[in-house]
């Protein structure tokens, strides 16, 4: 433990598998990439519609030894460089965070190294410190395959949840109305490719936008949409996949933002944060860019670029080093997986 006291340069090993990337990186200080390797397995999952845990599982433990060598050399470090082993440990699959977390104690074992345990969502909030300087209090837009949340960061390490999902999370959705328009999973980015290419004719719901709550709810847009094809279909008639996802977009970026835009004028902030998977939404960070210049132009954007939107160890360092500051209490080899962790 002395090396938290001895090392000017704090360097962290970070794990993260929470679903179907197995990931490892080495931050150096809390902002600086040294390395940040990335194992997909998209193209194992593409024939099921979506992530098979199981199949998961087996490819994390094929990739996690070799993603873990491949990270230290490209950082040229030893693990005796290291000040501490940072993992997810929640929420995700719990057969993939297990296999992470095992690697992170393992190495923790053996180097006698501080074990940092952190959350998915908070290394997704933080990896907008790898990219610029965070100023407190800031709000975050986490929205991914599994989660919608709006959060306010007061403090280093301290979050109070604003909004959240009440069904489907917004990737969530783009999954399953992808498969509907015969996309590939995961469907996100040729949807909002195609959306580009159509325009907003089908008036899709905008689930509790004009109630008075910062939740969402994207199961009836879903529903909506479902129907829509469905209905279409009995009758024999061909709708224009363009304007289905242009549509589609339209109601979710709108229910996003104008949430978003509520929360910023109900607690002022210098700095707003996008982050997740669908923060690589082109669709959604036109709208924000948009409406943020015309009704809180003060308000700075961030959102990283889109290697660091998606599963990735760096953001997992990233977060680590803020505990490391904060003096969040470290675990041991007791570490468990908790695949329904909250963030507050």
């Amino acid at each position: 433990m002395n090396k938290l006291i001895n090392k000017q340069r704090e360097l962290i090993l970070a794990f993260e598998s929470s679903c179907d990337e197995t990931s490892v990186a080495v931050i150096e200080n809390g902002h600086r990439i040294l390395s940040n390797i990335i194992a997909t397995q998209i193209k194992s999952h593409q024939r099921f519609g979506g992530v098979v845990p199981e199949v998961a599982s087996r490819h994390h433990v094929e990739q996690v030894l070799n993603c873990t060598k491949l990270a230290m050399a490209e950082a040229e470090v030893d693990y005796e460089d290291l000040t501490a082993v940072a993992v997810t440990y929640g929420p995700g699959l719990v057969g993939s965070l297990l296999i992470g977390i095992c690697a992170a104690k393992a190495i923790s074992f053996a180097h006698h190294l501080p074990l940092i345990p952190v959350n998915h969502l908070a290394g997704h909030i933080y990896a907008a410190q790898l990219i610029t300087p965070l100023s407190y209090p800031f709000m975050a837009l986490v929205v991914s395959g599994g989660h919608t949340e709006l959060v306010l960061v007061n403090e280093p390490n301290e979050y109070q949840l604003l909004g959240e999902t009440r069904d489907d999370a917004a990737g969530e959705a783009y999954d399953k109305i992808g498969r509907v328009l015969g996309i590939t999973y995961p469907a996100g980015k040729e949807v909002d490719a195609l959306a580009h290419q159509g325009q907003d004719t089908f008036n899709f719901p905008r689930a509790m936008l004009d109630e008075d709550n910062l939740d969402f709810s994207f199961s009836g847009l879903k529903s909506a949409f479902i129907n829509t094809v469905h209905h279409a279909d009995q009758l024999g008639e061909t709708l224009d996949r363009k304007d289905l996802a242009a549509s589609f977009q339209a109601s979710v970026s709108d229910v996003l933002v104008g949430k978003t835009m509520r929360a910023l004028a109900e607690h002022p902030v210098k700095q707003l944060v996008v982050a997740g998977g669908v923060a690589a939404n082109q669709g959604l960070r036109e709208k924000l860019t948009a409406t943020l210049a015309i009704e809180q132009p003060a308000i700075e954007l961030i959102i990283p670029p889109l290697r660091l939107c998606g599963d990735n160890a760096a953001m997992i360092g990233a977060a680590a080093s803020v505990q490391l500051a904060t003096k969040a209490p470290f675990a041991d080899l007791s570490l468990n997986a908790v695949p329904s962790l909250d963030l507050v």
